[in-house]
């Protein structure tokens, strides 16, 4: 018998990052294919089994027009052949895409369906575009698993997608993902703990430069009784539902944790629970501010 085969499907916003995580899946030695008709998702994976194609990536988007909708009929009767389909959305706040395209100067694949789109109607009908998008794709965010591309860069995106497909394929893959609330709350997170209240490494002159991850701020922190109580609130909350969670047949939960600027409280926290949590889960780790720099 032939080796079952890899199938990541890559949906998402337009403007948000598909054509960076298309890259990145083939330079990790996937064979791509972008903006498949639905209709032909059978067929084509059909080929590649009788090609022994080991690894395959297709991207599926709105610029499948009105063939989108048979989308999730088609994953259903894959799934139901047994096959394992990994399904990623990529996801960017609107305010984020407008900025995108005003900056490409591209049209919107759904723009021609709103008529014109010249001055000064243009950003009026670029956000109606986007939120048409968005519901013709509910269906397919709903069943995939989130990326939030809104304030990361392509370097970074290409980083996560590797770190989803390299991650053991297990039961459930645990997200943990440090954010500065002060730039916004990620798309993509399942949980969201504010650590605000906790005592702040920014007010020792020592400490700021430094981040969650140097042995000093560990230090510091770990002499905190309020940062184990928080540790410890999160840790028995997430152990209390994550069995629950895998056997709805979630592949990934994101806890996301946020403190004011991403850089101590929050990072620290994101490391020990990782480790933690990383001797019975696959568990990755992510820091959005951070891995920016």
């Amino acid at each position: 018998m032939s080796a079952p085969m890899d199938l990541v499907l890559i949906t998402g916003m337009s403007g948000s990052g598909k054509s960076v995580a298309l890259a990145a899946l083939e330079d990790a030695g996937y064979y791509c294919v972008d903006n498949l008709p639905p209709e032909l998702l059978g067929d084509f994976i059909r080929l590649q089994k009788e090609n022994q194609t080991p690894r395959v990536a297709v991207a599926i988007d709105a610029r499948s027009g009105t063939s989108l909708s048979k989308a999730p009929i088609r994953l259903a009767a894959l799934r139901q052949e047994g096959m394992a389909v990994r399904s990623l959305f990529l996801d960017s706040t609107t305010e984020a895409l407008v900025r995108r395209y005003s900056e490409t100067r591209r049209r919107h694949p759904l723009s021609r369906q709103l008529g014109s789109v010249d001055a000064p109607e243009q950003e009026r009908a670029l956000i109606q575009a986007i939120e048409l998008e968005r519901e013709l794709l509910a269906e397919l965010r709903e069943g995939a698993d989130l990326i939030d591309t809104s304030l990361i860069r392509p370097a970074q995106l290409r980083t996560y997608i590797k770190s989803l497909i390299d991650a053991p394929q297990r039961a459930l893959t645990l997200v943990f993902q440090s954010f500065a609330f002060k730039r916004g709350v990620p798309l993509d997170a399942d949980y969201v703990f504010d650590v605000r209240m906790l005592p702040n490494p920014h007010y020792v002159a020592a400490l700021r430069p430094l981040t969650g991850r140097d042995q000093p701020v560990i230090d510091w922190l770990r002499e905190h009784d309020a940062v184990a109580r928080m540790y410890a609130d999160i840790e028995q909350f997430l152990q209390h539902w994550l069995d629950a969670l895998a056997d709805d047949h979630r592949s990934y939960v994101t806890v996301a944790i946020g403190c004011t600027g991403g850089q101590h409280r929050s990072v620290f926290l994101v490391e020990q629970l990782a480790r933690a949590f990383g001797e019975r889960w696959a568990a990755l780790r992510r820091h959005r501010e951070l891995d920016a720099e």
